[in-house]
């Protein structure tokens, strides 16, 4: 019988809204839930608490998960301001976790309680913060820069979200723990090639009064994500396609000016169409009905929207050198980041059909279908486990990474 890991998780920065790091504790916790070898302790957000008993007991499925020990504990004790949650993390977590029968706790997004006597596992999701600062609000470049060194010093292991965050850890920040490579999953069950019901994409699409043909654009509006860019490469093809427009999912992060500025001075601003934050089971929609799916981010530690274009059967346009492209292989066009023209020129083609486009499109869906939550979690696991046990110094291979 399988030993059971009493686990410790923080999932107190999930906003209600969540992106990026926040659906990735999301789905890790339903995926953790599911398993009978995992007894999950959750720590949330005051008034947060019926969300992520929902979240975590509704995948209960099976009968022998009513047992003591098994089913998720939800505490919502953690304050809800930013400064004050991370204070909370470092001055009365350790003492909680004390008086827990954990056997080791899950910082999920860079952060953990350094005076924890548990052995403590991190997830850093890229090094942004730390080679790319002026990416990011200072505020957080000085939080999260530190959190990373804190975690690389302190951390019994490491979760990385994709290899490419795992080099540029190893060369900035020299961890001592082990590191894993662990990518994130697909929720296949909303995001694949076969709408809901006949109809029921174009319900969604006239709700958001989008009309086919259309590129789409999945992120937040932040500097990183080179929303610009995409704006001035459609700007130049618009011209080809009187129908065509250019639709722009997502909430407005830092450095939102830049994009306005960026449509107010487009030929074509009218065909620019914003909908703003769209509620997750949206989204298949949108990447279904899409032409082409448009992800140029100048760098991501994983790019969850570019696999879930994939999944859908929408083909892709991505970035060179990224942990896009290195999810993504050959099934999608990659451009060198920052190239305008290089853009413009691979919509064009992937606009443009054909069997070349066809082949990619169905070889996408093929690699999506490899990544599952289930299987993160797997991975997870293993990394729970290591920590539980974990003697001193960094883990098996050369550089201490194991993928």
């Amino acid at each position: 019988m399988t030993e059971t890991v009493r686990l410790s998780l923080d999932v107190s920065g999930v906003p209600d809204n969540p992106v990026g790091a926040g659906r990735y504790t999301i789905h890790l916790a339903e995926a953790l839930a599911r398993r009978d070898d995992v007894a999950l302790r959750l720590w949330c957000r005051r008034g947060d608490a019926a969300r992520w008993t929902a979240i975590t007991r509704a995948e209960l499925r099976l009968p022998g998960r009513v047992e003591l020990g098994v089913v998720p504990s939800v505490r919502a004790v953690v304050p809800r301001a930013r400064p004050a949650r991370l204070a909370w993390e470092q001055i009365r977590l350790p003492g909680l976790l004390k008086k827990t029968d954990a056997d080791l706790h899950h910082g999920p997004h860079y952060t953990m309680p350094e005076r924890s006597r548990l052995p403590v596992v991190v997830t850093i999701h890229d090094l942004t913060f730390l080679e790319h600062p002026e990416w990011h609000e200072r505020s957080k470049v000085k939080v999260f820069g530190r959190a990373i060194t804190v975690a690389s010093r302190r951390a019994a292991a490491l979760v990385c979200v994709s290899a490419t965050t795992a080099e540029r850890l190893q060369r900035c920040c020299h961890p001592t723990g082990r590191v894993f490579v662990i990518p994130h999953g697909v929720d296949h069950a909303h995001f694949n090639p076969h709408e809901e019901a006949p109809g029921a994409d174009d319900e969604v699409l006239d709700r958001l009064g989008v009309r086919r043909p259309y590129i789409v654009f999945v992120g937040t509006m932040e500097p990183r994500k080179a929303v610009p860019d995409l704006v001035a490469a459609f700007d130049r093809i618009a011209d080809s396609d009187p129908e065509l427009s250019l639709v722009l999912v997502g909430g407005s992060g830092w450095g939102r000016p830049d994009i306005e500025r960026a449509i107010a001075s487009a030929r074509h601003a009218g065909r620019v169409i914003r909908s703003g934050y769209v509620a997750d089971r949206a989204v298949p929609a949108l990447l279904r009905g899409a032409a082409v799916a448009a992800y140029p981010s100048l760098e991501e530690g994983f790019g969850l929207p570019a696999l879930e274009a994939l999944a859908c059967g929408t083909p892709l346009v991505t970035t060179a050198g990224t942990s896009m492209a290195e999810v993504s292989g050959d099934t999608a066009v990659l451009v060198p980041p920052g190239s305008v023209d290089a853009l413009a020129d691979a919509l064009v083609a992937q606009l443009s059909g054909g069997p070349e486009v066809e082949d990619r499109r169905r070889r996408g869906i093929e690699l999506a279908a490899r990544y599952t939550w289930d299987r993160c979690a797997d991975d997870h696991l293993e990394a729970y486990q290591w920590a539980s046990r974990a003697p001193d110094g960094p883990g098996p291979g050369a550089d201490g990474v194991d993928r």
